[in-house]
């Protein structure tokens, strides 16, 4: 399995906008995406502006058809420019 690993930081004025899309777009990923067996978004309780994703994919064909998705690339152009900083981690899910 490919599991991706996500960072936003979101400019303030933009937080609550921004939970609302990547919830939508996580169940959207979770209930429309065969090949998407996780989507887990969570938050820092210190920092509402820091938003952790954890994404669990079948294979890289899924992730890249994760990618191009219409609602991931609908919410991902919409929040642009509400995210002041990204990272992104791709790694291999060994176990269980």
């Amino acid at each position: 399995m490919q599991a991706l690993v996500v960072e936003f930081r979101i400019y303030a004025p933009h937080i609550d906008a921004f939970a609302k899309a990547i919830v939508e777009n996580a169940r959207a990923s979770r209930e429309g995406e065969p090949g998407c067996r996780q989507f887990d978004v969570c938050r820092d309780p210190s920092d509402p502006s820091v938003f952790f994703l954890y994404e669990l994919y079948d294979d890289e064909a899924a992730v890249q058809a994760h990618l191009q998705s219409p609602h991931f690339l609908q919410m991902n152009a919409a929040t642009e420019d509400w995210v002041s900083a990204k990272t992104v981690w791709r790694r291999e899910r060994i176990a269980p």
